[in-house]
């Protein structure tokens, strides 16, 4: 019984949780100046950094209990982070219901990068949303992704960025 009221209390909070708490952490001029940290960055590697951010899941979902994770991964394909030409693809997806955060990349970036960078990074953000400030985590999470990129995979001098994916955020 304690296991419905849980999941009973899961789906009240991601109903209840509505798209104005995403305006509300990353305001619109805060979603501008994250596109435009975006394209610095990628102007520096062959890589593609996507931020989403989704104020409650979808019902099909809850009723499944499915986990923030399952959602990252299939917007890291919907959204087309996989498709990049060196597989050096990386989303950071925000569940703002669950405070949950998820990084998701892609397997070029993967070789270079082991999952408990990827958790410590995902963690450092998680101090700074829990202080309530969500642009600076994000900020502080983009320079750390770009350093690793231009690590493993640096833009040639002569070369320009193909910019293969928007580097707006994508708000659900």
């Amino acid at each position: 019984m304690a296991g419905f009221f849980s999941r009973l209390a899961r789906i009240w909070r991601h109903r209840w949780t509505a798209e104005t708490a995403v305006r509300r952490v990353l305001p619109p001029d805060a979603m501008e100046r994250l596109a435009a940290r975006v394209a610095a960055s990628e102007r520096r590697h062959s890589g593609e950094l996507r931020i989403c951010v989704e104020a409650g899941l979808p019902m099909s979902y809850l009723w499944r209990d499915a986990p923030a994770r399952e959602r990252a991964v299939m917007l890291f394909g919907k959204l087309r982070v996989w498709d990049t030409e060196d597989n050096n693809g990386v989303l950071i997806y925000l569940l703002l219901a669950e405070h949950a955060i998820e990084i998701v990349a892609d397997r070029g970036i993967n070789a270079h990068v082991d999952a408990q960078a990827w958790a410590a990074m995902a963690g450092r953000m998680g101090a700074t949303f829990h202080a309530g400030r969500f642009e600076d985590g994000l900020t502080q999470a983009l320079e750390e992704m770009s350093a690793l990129l231009v690590a493993h995979f640096p833009l040639a001098p002569d070369s320009a960025d193909r910019n293969e994916l928007p580097d707006a955020p994508f708000v659900l």
